[in-house]
């Protein structure tokens, strides 16, 4: 059993599985073809990635591949929280350069399904955070393109982080949307 919440951008979904507990503990099928198909989230998964982040206030992103190796995401926290955030950056969308946010935690047990079209990136919330994202192609450098994580063209509303954000040279030096290669 899935609940399925859009959030507000075409094809961006919050899901959260049926988690089933007990004095034990709880298990949850985070993953099942056939009943996320019966949803109508029909994907095939290529690879599996797992970020980990030593402190709070590590941000990654605003990632994305472009066609022919553009990926579709289905991200969940299995330590900690994130607030992830999904970008339009489909040129002849009417929501072209707008973004939701959703917090993600491992104690919620939800996750969020970014589809190709969409810039991605999150910031953790709290120390020794855990991310596991299905994608449906495997990383190509050649089509491997980023974001300003603070481009103000977008206006992402992150949250404080007391020292500010942590981030890859990859991210800090990423260009502006006005001049990042995006989807027609």
């Amino acid at each position: 059993m899935l609940e399925v919440r859009p959030l507000g951008l075409e094809g961006v979904l919050e899901i959260v599985p049926k988690r089933h507990g007990d004095a034990r503990g709880f298990f949850s099928e985070t993953w099942n073809a056939a009943r996320f198909a019966e949803a109508g989230i029909d994907l095939a998964f290529v690879q599996d990635n797992h970020s980990y982040s030593a402190a709070a206030g590590v941000l990654r992103g605003l990632h994305y591949q472009l066609a022919p190796r553009a990926q579709d995401k289905l991200l969940r926290v299995i330590r900690g929280s994130v607030l992830d955030v999904a970008v339009d950056i489909r040129r002849s969308s009417p929501t072209f350069g707008k973004w939701v946010a959703l917090e993600i935690s491992a104690g919620k047990g939800n996750q969020i399904l970014v589809p190709k079209g969409f810039a991605h990136g999150f910031v953790t919330l709290v120390p020794d955070t855990e991310v596991l994202y299905k994608v449906t192609d495997t990383y190509s450098p050649e089509h491997d393109w980023s974001i300003r994580f603070d481009d103000p063209a977008i206006g992402i509303e992150w949250p404080t982080v007391p020292g500010g954000f942590q981030l890859s040279d990859k991210d800090r030096k990423a260009p502006l949307l006005g001049q990042a290669a995006v989807f027609a």
